[in-house]
């Protein structure tokens, strides 16, 4: 079980990288829009945040509902700004540094929670 864990934190991991550089390497640019990196890292990571809730269910260890709420939450918000501007030639800069805060909020939340 614990191998299993690990795969989906690195993939989970993977999935942070991929949103979070999409957005990074954007940041300078005139015309940002939501690259196939930030849409496929932000599904990677609700899938594999989703299989990781359930293996830590299934684990001896109490899993800390009120973190998951929150990170979830943080990410619905996440999936909604980028499949809402994914077609778009442009995006507009409140989603484009909502995207980016709020990937790098669901980051602090994971590590210092």
């Amino acid at each position: 079980m614990d191998t299993l864990h690990n795969v989906f934190v690195f993939l989970h991991l993977v999935g942070f990288a991929a949103l979070f550089g999409g957005a990074f390497v954007q940041m300078k640019s005139q015309e940002r829009i939501v690259n196939p990196a930030m849409f496929h890292g932000a599904l990677t990571q609700l899938v594999t945040g989703i299989a990781l809730v359930v293996i830590n269910e299934l684990g001896p260890d109490p899993v800390n509902h009120m973190k998951i709420g929150i990170k979830l939450l943080v990410l619905i918000v996440i999936m909604v700004l980028v499949i809402l501007n994914r077609k778009k030639s442009h995006v507009p800069d409140g989603a484009f540094w909502s995207i980016f805060g709020l990937t790098l909020a669901n980051a602090a939340i994971a590590v210092f929670w």
